[in-house]
């Protein structure tokens, strides 16, 4: 059986993204209603964004084929372990006015 990917793990690509280490693109690919595909240098995550705001995360993808799927009874989201700046840097990279950008 693979091993599944941690929200820490999933956390940490975010908060690279955050800090500029990774570039963060939304994924010409659309995700399930009400979700936006993004990747972060091969691992595609779908998030949950509301009114520009995320709310959480809903799976992620490694490059290795890793997955990780939310659970909101029994998981840990890893939008949650975001710092407040992090998440605000991770909503700025996601607004619509930064389509084609990046």
């Amino acid at each position: 059986m693979t091993a599944l990917l941690s929200a820490r793990d999933v956390c940490q690509r975010l908060r690279e993204a955050a800090l500029g280490v990774r570039a963060l693109n939304r994924s010409q690919t659309p995700a399930d209603a009400g979700l936006v595909a993004v990747d972060i240098e091969g691992w595609r995550l779908s998030l949950d964004i509301e009114d520009g705001r995320l709310h959480h995360c809903e799976q992620c993808r490694c490059a290795e084929g890793r997955e990780w799927h939310f659970n909101a009874r029994y998981g840990t989201d890893p939008v949650n372990l975001l710092s407040t700046w992090e998440l605000a840097q991770i909503e700025k990279l996601l607004r619509p006015d930064r389509l084609g950008a990046g």
